[in-house]
C-alpha cells in the first residue's frame, strides 16, 4: 500500500497504514471485519453476502507484518464474529458474553496464521492453490471445535446462513452444514485472491516489489516450501535475493499477477462445478404421503400463574382444531410446567383435548420429576386414554442458560446475569416415537436442532418426521428467533425428512424434505393454531450414509500441510560443521619447555 494507481488513493495509503500499525487501531478494525458475516444469517438474512463477507477479515491477516500478529487479527475477529452471531444473549448473560466470546475467538488465531501464510504478499500458484483448500479445512476444524455442546454447540455455522438458497440445500444433503460451510469459505478465498491481484495490478505495491513476501516482513513467507519461491529482502538501501524474487510494478502486472487471479477464478469455477453435481448426482427426496401436523403456539404470557394461564390457552387453541383431520398435534418446549405423574388431572385434561381433535398430543414438559431427582425437560406423547408412555429427556443442555459448567468455578455468572440457578438434568438416549397412524417420529428439544449430527442418526433409527420443540421467549426482539428456525430447514435438506419446529412464542415452521418452506411461519407476534400439510419423504440422502465426511476430509487436508511444512523446516535446518582434530605447532611452549 506504499504507492497507489492515483492521488487519492496515494493520500489514503499512507493514512490507512498508520492506522493498521496502530494495535488499537488494527484490533478494531479486525473485531468489526470479524462481526461481518452475521449479517447473512437471519433477520437480515442477505444469504448472498456470507460469500464475501470473511474476504476483509483475511486481507487484514494477511498484512499482518509478523505471525504472531496474524494470529492476533484471527483472534480479535474470532471475537467480533461470536459477539455478533450471540449478540441478543448479552440482555441475559452481559459481560459474560463477551468473556465466552474472548475464549472462543481464540480458535480462529491459528486460522489468521494460516491467512497470512498463504495468503501474505503475491500468492504463487502454488501457495493460492493450496490456500483454496487448506483455508476453508482450517474454518471447518474451527467450526468443529466450537460446535461441541460444552463450549455453545453449533449456533452460527456459516454454512446454516445458506437455509432459503435451494442449490446450497442440495449441497447440504451431500456433505451435511459442512460441505456448505468449506464452499462459502472457498469463494471468500477467491474473491480475496482476485482482490489481491487487482490491487497489484493496479500498483498498490511499491515500485519495488518481493514477490511473494509479506507486507512489513523481512522475507517471504514459505520462501522454498510447496507453496512459495525464492526469497527477496532489503539490506540497507539494496534488495538481496533472486533474481526472479525482483519484480517492478509494471512486470507483476504482466507475470506475478494472473497466478493469484486465475487460482481465483479457478477456486470460483470449482465450486459453481461442485453444486452442479450435487445438483444432478444427489438423489433427491421421494414422495411418501403426506400427514397433517398442527402446531400449537400460544405466544407470549408472563406474569403470576403464568404457567395455569399459558396452559389454559393452549386448551383453548388445542380445541379449535377439532374436526380438522388431524395426525398429530404439536405444543411447545415447556409447554407443561407440571409433571404430569405428580398432576394426573393435568394429563386428564390433555387426553380429553386429544379425543376432541382426533389425534395424539405431543407436549413439552418442563418439571421437576417425580419418579427421579432434579428437573428435566420431556418430550411426552398424550393419547386419547393419557401418556402413551413414550417419552424423550432433552440429552444436550444449554450451557449457561439450562446448566453451568463447573459450576464450583463458573457459578458467579448467576449474579451478573440470568443464568440457570439449577442445572437441568439430562436423558441418556435419542427417542423415535411412533405418534399413532404409522407416524414414526424423531425428537429434539430446543438447542438440540442446531446439531446435525442428532437429526442424522434419528433418520437412521428410522424417523419419517423429524420434530423439533422450542422455545425463544428470552429473546423475543432478537434475531433469535429466527435464526432458530432457519435451522429446520438445513436439518431437513440434509436428512431428506420433513422437519416441524414448533415453540411457544415464535418463529414455528415446517419445511419440506428438500428444506422448502410448508405453508406460512407462525411469527413472534403470533398466538394461533396452524394445520400444516406435511409431505412425508423416503431415500437416504448422502449425508445420512456417509455423515460428516468435509470435515474428515480437512482434517487430512491440514495433518498433510503440517506434514509439509514440518519436512521444509527439516529440510532447512542449517547442517552442523564437523570440526576437525585441534591443530598442532611445531612451536614449544617459552612457559613449559618441552610443550
Amino acid at each position: 500500500m506504499a504507492q497507489f494507481g492515483d492521488d487519492r488513493w496515494g493520500r489514503l495509503g499512507p493514512r490507512a497504514e498508520r492506522l493498521l500499525a496502530s494495535r488499537r487501531w488494527r484490533g478494531g478494525v479486525a473485531v468489526v471485519a470479524g462481526a461481518l458475516p452475521a449479517l447473512a444469517f437471519p433477520a437480515p438474512s442477505l444469504w448472498w453476502f456470507a460469500y464475501v463477507a470473511l474476504v476483509p477479515w483475511m486481507l487484514l491477516a494477511r498484512t499482518a507484518p509478523t505471525g504472531r500478529r496474524a494470529m492476533a487479527d484471527g483472534w480479535l475477529g474470532g471475537l467480533g464474529f461470536m459477539i455478533a452471531v450471540h449478540h441478543w444473549l448479552l440482555p441475559s448473560l452481559h459481560v459474560f458474553t463477551v468473556v465466552i466470546a474472548a475464549l472462543l475467538g481464540l480458535l480462529w488465531a491459528p486460522w489468521g496464521w494460516l491467512v497470512r501464510r498463504l495468503l501474505g504478499g503475491v500468492p504463487t500458484p502454488g501457495r493460492a492453490a493450496v490456500a483454496l483448500v487448506a483455508l476453508p479445512s482450517g474454518w471447518l476444524m474451527v467450526e468443529l471445535v466450537r460446535s461441541w455442546e460444552g463450549l455453545g454447540g453449533p449456533w452460527g455455522l456459516l454454512g446454516s446462513s445458506q437455509w432459503q438458497l435451494t442449490p446450497a440445500l442440495r449441497l447440504a444433503s451431500v456433505g451435511g452444514v459442512w460441505l456448505v460451510s468449506a464452499l462459502v469459505v472457498a469463494v471468500n478465498v477467491g474473491v480475496a485472491l482476485l482482490i489481491v491481484a487487482w490491487a497489484r495490478g493496479r500498483g498498490l505495491a511499491g515500485d519495488v516489489v518481493a514477490a511473494g513476501s509479506a507486507p512489513g516482513s523481512g522475507s517471504v513467507p514459505g520462501s522454498g516450501s510447496v507453496f512459495g519461491h525464492g526469497s527477496a529482502f532489503r539490506h540497507g538501501s539494496r534488495m538481496v535475493g533472486p533474481k526472479s524474487a525482483l519484480l517492478p510494478t509494471s512486470a507483476l502486472r504482466t507475470s506475478a499477477l494472473p497466478a493469484p487471479a486465475l487460482a481465483g477464478l479457478a477456486g470460483i469455477v470449482a465450486v459453481a462445478l461442485v453444486t452442479i453435481a450435487a445438483w444432478s448426482w444427489a438423489p433427491r427426496p421421494e414422495a411418501a404421503g403426506r400427514v397433517r401436523v398442527a402446531v400449537v403456539q400460544p405466544g407470549v404470557i408472563n406474569g403470576i400463574a403464568g404457567a395455569e394461564k399459558r396452559f389454559a390457552r393452549e386448551e383453548e387453541l388445542t380445541r379449535s382444531l377439532a374436526g380438522r383431520d388431524l395426525d398429530l398435534v404439536v405444543w411447545g418446549e415447556s409447554s407443561v410446567g407440571f409433571d404430569l405423574a405428580d398432576r394426573p388431572d393435568v394429563a386428564r385434561r390433555i387426553a380429553a383435548l386429544s379425543r376432541e381433535v382426533g389425534a395424539d398430543i405431543l407436549v413439552n414438559v418442563d418439571a421437576r420429576r417425580s419418579d427421579r431427582p432434579g428437573i428435566f425437560k420431556s418430550s411426552v406423547l398424550v393419547g386419547p386414554d393419557g401418556p402413551t408412555g413414550d417419552r424423550y429427556d432433552k440429552m444436550r443442555l444449554v450451557p449457561f442458560g439450562e446448566y453451568i459448567p463447573a459450576r464450583s468455578l463458573l457459578g458467579w455468572a448467576t449474579s451478573v446475569g440470568k443464568a440457570a440457578g439449577e442445572d437441568r438434568r439430562r436423558g441418556d438416549r435419542q427417542v423415535v416415537m411412533d405418534s399413532g397412524h404409522g407416524l414414526r417420529v424423531g425428537l429434539l428439544v430446543c438447542f438440540e436442532s442446531a446439531f446435525p449430527d442428532m437429526s442424522r442418526q434419528l433418520t437412521r433409527d428410522g424417523a419419517r418426521l423429524l420434530l423439533a420443540q422450542s422455545a425463544t421467549s428470552s429473546f423475543q426482539a432478537s434475531w433469535a428467533p429466527e435464526q432458530h428456525a432457519s435451522l429446520a430447514a438445513v436439518r431437513a435438506a440434509e436428512t431428506g425428512r420433513p422437519m416441524v419446529h414448533a415453540t411457544l412464542t415464535g418463529v414455528s415452521a415446517v419445511h419440506a424434505a428438500d428444506g422448502s418452506r410448508v405453508g406460512t411461519p407462525l411469527g413472534t407476534s403470533a398466538s394461533a393454531a396452524e394445520v400444516y400439510d406435511v409431505p412425508l419423504a423416503k431415500g437416504t440422502t448422502a449425508y445420512v450414509r456417509w455423515g460428516a465426511w468435509p470435515v474428515h476430509g480437512a482434517l487430512l487436508v491440514l495433518v498433510a500441510l503440517g506434514a509439509t511444512e514440518g519436512a521444509r523446516v527439516l529440510r532447512r535446518r542449517p547442517v552442523p560443521e564437523r570440526r576437525g582434530p585441534r591443530a598442532r605447532t611445531a612451536h614449544g611452549s617459552p612457559v613449559r619447555p618441552g610443550r
